[in-house]
């Protein structure tokens, strides 16, 4: 399997979580009383899988192979996917704070949680799809046939790291949880 399509599979399952939280965040603005433990259940799937597993193997193993082959990380494509990446961090902090605020009763709580996930759905749609139709396959000319082994084996190094597994049970759980 190439590197690229193990990231695009993994794009899959995060956008099962945006789905979730854009169905939850409709949910909230229809008045429906949903658990604050679905978002913060959310931004632990973001920060645990999103983050730490997926972008860990962009940022420290995909970008730098390109960066090794040419293509420059302060500017263009992988410059802007870096910069999602922080921007989608911050909507993380921002989604887990509005989530322990709103489990802690306060009433404004709703609306912040309602907006920065939307926020944070939208900004990962538009990123996914720059990743898979202009990065990936730039990726897939831009580094060398030679090195795809290594990336691979540097993927499984950060699937142990990151109990890849764990995060694919939970997106299934939040699945399940804003379904009932």
């Amino acid at each position: 399997m190439k590197a690229t399509q193990i990231l695009m599979d993994e794009h899959r399952v995060i956008e099962r979580v945006l789905a979730v939280l854009e169905t939850a965040a409709s949910r909230l603005e229809d008045g429906e009383t949903l658990d604050p433990s679905l978002f913060i259940d959310a931004t632990e799937f973001i920060r645990g899988f999103a983050d730490g597993c997926h972008h860990q193997k962009e940022e420290g193993v995909l970008f730098k192979a390109m960066n090794d082959a040419g293509m420059p990380s302060d500017e263009g494509p992988i410059a802007v996917m870096l910069a999602e990446h922080e921007q989608a961090r911050a909507y993380t902090r921002g989604l887990l704070e509005a989530a322990q605020k709103m489990q802690a009763g306060e009433a404004d709580a709703v609306e912040a949680v309602i907006l920065i996930a939307r926020r944070y759905a939208a900004l990962l749609r538009e990123h996914i799809a720059k990743e898979d139709v202009v990065l990936f396959p730039m990726a897939e000319t831009t580094i060398p046939a030679s090195e795809r082994d290594r990336l691979l084996a540097e993927y499984e190094r950060v699937e142990e790291e990151g109990v890849h597994d764990k995060y694919v049970a939970l997106a299934e759980r939040l699945e399940r949880q804003v379904r009932e």
